[in-house]
């Protein structure tokens, strides 16, 4: 079984995988102050309450955006699972040019999402991710990353109208019955909700028209995608694992026949 973490900046995405199939999943919160032992213990009690063990794994595959975490997560890996993570970055095999100025700039994440993307299409397309920050990645029809957009999050969107608006309350992020509200709340929701979907549809015009490909196909992604891309007129799927599907497309394209090596020691 391969065992998938997607380090996420507000949350942590983690996934085993039999063979294709992703057969358990949890969304923890991505806490920067926890030891490797102290996740070594709570991902042990989630594989219990399912009946997992952790000398069932035979791979990990990690992808991490917060940099504190990375070396937090791989010592979890050889302390834990007696096991060396692929850790997604510069100088692993991905299968697809990224025609960036420096692609090592690139998020983890986001190639890994655009390589899971391009493998089921196999078309142009735009995949949106819906996290602590909007992402847009731009994949052409050739199966090239050539780019994207980044933009605050709702959550943080919403936060900064609390924090700065000081008669303005904290709201959940849920569809209004109306576009034009008729309290504060009401307001507030509406603003967010068809306010971001517009964003989201008005971007995706004008990145098709910039890349040339009319049809590019739009995939929503992370935790709120699938309260967002209802209300989309250019969104054709929301796939809350679809990073975590791009994880085991990249541990194929870069396994080895030895994936247990000898324990390092940790100070």
């Amino acid at each position: 079984m391969l065992f998938v973490v997607d380090i996420g900046n507000t949350q942590t995405v983690l996934g085993v995988f039999q063979g294709e199939h992703l057969v358990r999943d949890w969304r923890i919160g991505t806490d920067k102050s926890k030891t490797a032992d102290e996740y070594g213990m709570l991902i042990q009690n989630l594989f219990s309450a399912v009946d997992l063990l952790l000398h069932e794994f035979k791979a990990v595959a990690i992808s991490s955006v917060v940099p504190s975490l990375t070396q937090t997560f791989e010592e979890f890996c050889w302390k834990y699972l007696h096991l060396k993570p692929l850790m997604i970055g510069p100088g692993v095999k991905t299968g697809m040019p990224i025609l960036m100025d420096n692609p090592k700039e690139l998020g983890a994440d986001r190639i890994v999402n655009a390589v899971a993307a391009y493998q089921r299409l196999r078309k142009a397309c735009i995949v949106v991710d819906f996290g602590t920050a909007t992402t847009f990645d731009c994949i052409t029809a050739r199966g090239e990353y050539i780019g994207g957009v980044i933009v605050p999050g709702i959550g943080i969107s919403l936060e900064a109208l609390f924090q700065n608006a000081s008669k303005l309350p904290r709201v959940e992020i849920v569809r209004p019955k109306n576009v034009i509200g008729k309290n504060t709340v009401h307001s507030m929701q509406s603003g967010i909700l068809f306010g971001y979907v517009s964003m989201v549809d008005g971007m995706v015009a004008r990145i098709r028209e910039e890349m040339g490909e009319p049809e590019a196909v739009v995939i929503a992604t992370g935790g709120l995608a699938e309260r967002i891309a209802p209300e989309s007129r250019t969104i054709v799927e929301a796939d809350r694992f679809l990073t975590l599907k791009g994880l085991q497309i990249l541990y194929q394209i870069n396994r080895k026949e030895e994936s247990r090596t000898a324990l390092p020691c940790f100070g």
